[in-house]
């Protein structure tokens, strides 16, 4: 703690110390007031300026140092001053007061609250932002919480002072004038309870809640108003209730909720049941990556002690075999599953005609038009291909294309450096192509923790991928030569351009969401680089709401589920009760060899939100299972908050890190510390064990050394 926050607290405390020691608080009284209420008026008639100032004075320093008496002090400002010069004074004083504790607050308290409960408080800080103002006026009309609170408590927060000061101006005038008006009846007073009567209390509350009654007809005005131009189309009564755009995770899981409650629902597919994490993404991925993983456990036999393995790679023949997992997995997002849980399935391309139509182009030619009640966009996103010049010309890969190869490029280049261009650079290399592994930024995996990408690196570095960070992708060239077409990629390291020769070009370089043909643009609904939803994943058509990559912020398919639960749950009973869409324990994992698995934050956020924080790890060469599997290459991080075992962020490396990583998820969404993991009994041995040994770790470094101490002394004592 800084100096001058220390001499801020010290002085503070010696100012209210000596308010309760020379018990000042008599001149704070009811009954003071009144015996003295001629005096005051005397001696306002002679020094009327003075009296003025060192009243305003003294009302400032009561409601600074959040005192007793400010209510006597308003009652004083009515005797002393009338309604109208008594009204005008108070409300000045004690708004300036109110924000001079507010200051205070934000001074000696603030940076720290933040630090430490600074993810927590991140929404609470976005409403501020957003409508802090108003809901200030609101607690400042309801005279049911004490105001010095409210102070208090506001300054913690990272609301503006000039907005606290004038939402405190506005808000506590009702109260002001009545207090004030009260204290030009001195005489008629026995008590300050008697001043605000039941009614008056009640008056006041619907006064407060009378903001929240205008914000609800401000929204519903202003959905009104988006909706002015279709009043003509809205329908008397609807088909269903509810329209679903895309097949993917998010719509499919949209879709089944809807009917499992019984909705009326209908969802659209214009290409691929499953979307892309079936088709293109997820499954066909981890495939590759099994078959590569078997490749190169069979060229490091000898470490397992088969002194010779050997292994012939058919390429067509392990791609033949993605397909057929996609296969397998087809029935799990097919149309007749869906069908049999009461969704509507229908193959074709959607359009949204206006906020309650959805026309479809049907595969078979013809044209259907549904009304409805709600509709959720779930179109979900597909690779982004930079516009690199002569890119078009010589074509490339995607995550969407690259399943159709059949012949093993001999020389590949993967243009990114984020989990999807690690996976397959790696998987690539392991099956016998010569990869180059291109990024622009310092490091790979940029956003975990540097020592996790420089492990990453090495890792895919070991099964030969080149991995080139800090260069620039500037064009492809070609040329025909005698052995062929030859083709180049040119990228700038360090000032100068370099060559890199490939046979087959990978863009993984990140997704964009689809938001184009399916009429957004013509209806208005708000979008940049993603659909524009509200925390309850509303568009700007209250009854329009999206999820999964093409509402953000996350890609993954198990956000896209969750999102979807949200969606249709708002969509649904929106009118009766709505959720926001809460993201504050979300996993990932990439499926790297080491994988790398993480939830919640790392050092590297930790630092940029500037929350404290404390490590723990635990490294998998020390794991039992981990050593008997040869599989000891990474480790588990965990950070909680200093001094205590709740978990902030779980960080793992190592064989099935995705894995271990759910047994963390599950203690963070449900507010579990690293006590309770080490507690509960692990299965001897597995790679799950690396959790209780990091709780160990944990532990260990909490030892109460003191009372351990006196405890060695017992023993010593018992033992004579």
């Amino acid at each position: 703690m800084s100096r001058s926050k220390l001499f801020l607290i010290v002085g503070l405390l010696v100012l209210i110390g000596l308010f309760f020691v020379f018990d000042l608080g008599q001149y704070l009284s009811l009954d003071y007031l009144k015996r003295s209420q001629n005096e005051f008026a005397e001696l306002f008639e002679r020094r009327p300026v003075t009296v003025v100032a060192v009243y305003f004075v003294i009302y400032v320093a009561v409601t600074a140092l959040s005192l007793p008496g400010a209510a006597i002090m308003t009652l004083a400002g009515g005797a002393l001053f009338g309604l109208l010069l008594g009204t005008v004074i108070v409300s000045f004083a004690s708004s300036i007061g109110a924000t001079l504790a507010f200051l205070a607050s934000r001074y000696v308290l603030r940076d720290t609250v933040q630090a430490r409960f600074g993810n927590r408080l991140k929404e609470i800080n976005k409403g501020i932002e957003k409508d802090g103002a108003f809901y200030l006026v609101t607690l400042r009309l309801v005279p049911l919480i004490p105001f010095f609170v409210i102070n208090l408590v506001l300054g913690l927060t990272r609301m503006k002072a000039v907005v606290f000061y004038l939402a405190s101006q506005i808000g506590m005038l009702a109260g002001t004038i009545v207090y004030v008006n009260a204290g030009t009846q001195l005489a008629q007073i026995e008590s300050l309870s008697g001043i605000l009567s039941p009614g008056l209390i009640g008056s006041f509350v619907l006064l407060g809640i009378f903001p929240l009654i205008a914000k609800k007809i401000v929204d519903a005005w202003k959905a009104r108003k988006v909706y002015a131009r279709w009043a003509a189309d809205k329908p008397k009564s609807f088909d269903r209730n509810l329209v679903v755009i895309g097949a993917g995770a998010a719509g499919l899981v949209t879709a089944y909720i809807a009917a499992a409650v019984k909705a009326k629902v209908t969802l659209i597919e214009g290409h691929k049941m499953g979307g892309d994490c079936l088709n293109y993404g997820c499954v066909p991925s981890k495939a590759l990556i099994k078959t590569a993983t078997l490749m190169s456990q069979i060229r490091h036999s000898a470490d397992y002690g088969i002194s010779k393995a050997e292994a012939s790679l058919d390429f067509a023949a392990a791609m033949e075999r993605v397909a057929g997992v996609v296969k397998l997995v087809e029935p799990h997002d097919s149309v007749e599953r869906y069908t049999k849980l009461g969704v509507e399935v229908l193959l074709g391309k959607a359009r949204i005609v206006n906020p309650w139509m959805v026309e479809v182009a049907l595969e078979n030619g013809t044209t259907q038009r549904l009304t409805t009640r709600h509709i959720v966009i779930a179109t979900g996103a597909e690779p982004f291909v930079p516009p690199l010049p002569g890119l078009k010309e010589i074509g490339c890969l995607t995550s969407d294309t690259l399943w159709g190869l059949r012949e093993l490029p001999k020389r590949l280049v993967v243009l990114g450096g984020g989990p999807i261009g690690c996976e397959l650079a790696q998987s690539f290399a392991r099956l016998g192509s010569e990869v180059t592994q291109v990024e622009m930024a310092p490091r790979i995996m940029l956003r975990e923790d540097e020592e996790v990408s420089a492990l990453a690196r090495g890792a895919l570095e070991r099964d030969g991928v080149r991995v080139l960070t800090g260069h620039k992708a500037l064009r492809c060239e070609r040329e025909q030569g005698a052995d062929g077409e030859r083709k180049w990629l040119i990228v700038e390291a360090d000032g100068a351009e370099h060559r890199l020769p490939f046979d087959q070009l990978l863009c993984a370089v990140g997704r964009s969401a689809r938001l184009k043909g399916f009429g957004v643009e013509e209806l208005g609904i708000l979008a940049e680089r993603t659909v524009q939803t509200d925390p309850w994943l509303r568009t700007n058509y209250p009854n329009i709401l999206a999820a999964g990559d093409v509402a953000g912020p996350y890609q993954f398919t198990h956000t896209a589920a969750h999102q979807a639960w949200y969606a249709a749950v708002n969509a649904l009973f929106g009118r009766f009760k709505s959720f926001k869409a809460d993201y504050s324990v979300i996993p990932w994992a990439t499926f790297t060899d080491p994988e790398v698995a993480r939830v919640g934050l790392n050092e590297q956020d930790a630092k940029e939100q500037n929350i404290d924080y404390e490590v723990t790890r635990f490294e998998l060469e020390e794991l039992d299972r981990a050593i008997a599997d040869s599989a000891t290459h990474g480790f588990v991080k965990v950070l909680t908050v200093p001094g205590k075992d709740k978990i902030l962020g779980v960080t793992i490396v190592g064989v099935h890190a995705g894995d271990l990583l759910a047994e963390y998820v599950l203690a963070m969404r449900h507010g579990l510390g690293l006590n309770k993991i080490l507690g509960t009994i692990h299965t001897y041995p597995t790679l799950a064990e690396a959790n209780k040994y990091a709780a160990g770790e944990w532990k260990r470094a909490h030892q109460p050394k003191r009372l351990l101490e006196w405890v060695a002394k017992y023993h010593a004592w018992e033992r004579g």
